[in-house]
């Protein structure tokens, strides 16, 4: 049975406050080699770590791994198993390669900008756009995002927008080690509106959250069998198609509630260190451990 070590107090407020007073003191990204082990994705998804990480290779067959100096692209073996049989049946159906994003570091844990979740190594951002070529390295490191959503006017952009976007989409949430996969609300509309032949069960998986205009964010199952994954609640019964997908459009304002508005805006915001959750006690250990 492992010994875990319980931080102090002190070492504990210095390890696990927010990212912004993390800095260049960010733990979680200066490990270079993973925790060795049986796999093993620790904790929740936006407060844990990885334990027998692997690295996504970072060129195969149907994907191309982008920003690769950000060394994100870590995962659970589980992870690196449905990227890559993703990967091989996208290229099969005719398709260009996937362009993978951020997955996890080598060991998990929080970034210091970016997502809040990504920690376990269960999750991945999948460009929406089109790997129509082999790139180089320094090319991949400069990409563009490729947004398919008119942001400003809340709909589609249909000169970007292709049926594709959305097979791939559903080819994505139809694997059952998926748990959800997160789009821009307008993207989850237009898949709402749309007739798919083999079924919209799927469309369950598929979640609205702001942001997510240029990529999906996939979120796999905690892997059979490992306790020490927490999982997050299922989402609820139904396609998500309904009142709770249009609770996400702007709210129209009056004119006088806008002046209120950014007459609020322009205050200065109190400064409020938050604290983080303390992390599951395998993860301090990883910390505590390299700190020693």
């Amino acid at each position: 049975m492992p010994r875990y070590i319980v931080a102090s107090t002190s070492l504990v407020a210095a390890l696990f406050t927010a990212p912004s007073l993390y800095g260049q003191s960010n733990p979680w990204e200066t490990f270079t080699d993973p925790v060795s082990g049986p796999p093993s994705s620790v904790g929740s998804y936006a407060n844990g770590c990885l334990v027998g990480g692997e690295a996504l290779p970072l060129e195969g067959d149907g994907y191309q791994v982008i920003r690769t100096s950000r060394n994100r692209f870590y995962a659970n073996p589980v992870t690196i198993d449905y990227l890559v049989e993703l990967a091989k049946e996208n290229k099969r159906l005719g398709r260009g390669d996937l362009l993978i994003g951020d997955m996890s570091m080598v060991r998990g844990g929080r970034f210091t900008t970016g997502h809040s979740s990504h920690q376990t190594g269960l999750d991945i951002d999948i460009w929406l756009k089109v790997g129509d070529k082999q790139y180089s390295r320094k090319e991949r490191e400069s990409l563009n995002a490729y947004s398919v959503v008119d942001t400003k006017n809340y709909v589609i952009n249909a000169k970007k927008w292709t049926r594709q976007h959305g097979e791939l989409i559903e080819l994505a949430a139809s694997d059952r080690r998926v748990a959800r996969i997160f789009v821009h609300p307008v993207i989850k509309a237009t898949l709402c509106e749309s007739d798919w032949s083999h079924g919209d069960e799927w469309l369950r998986k598929v979640r609205p959250w702001y942001g997510h205009h240029y990529h999906m964010h996939v979120r796999l199952h905690c892997p059979a069998n490992d306790d020490s994954c927490t999982p997050q609640a299922a989402p609820p019964a139904g396609t998500g198609c309904g009142k709770e997908l249009y609770s996400w459009w702007p709210k129209p304002t009056k004119k006088s509630e806008n002046k209120q508005v950014a007459k609020q805006k322009s205050k200065p915001k109190p400064s409020n260190k938050e604290q983080l959750k303390l992390k599951p006690l395998r993860c301090q250990d990883i910390v505590t451990e390299q700190s020693s």
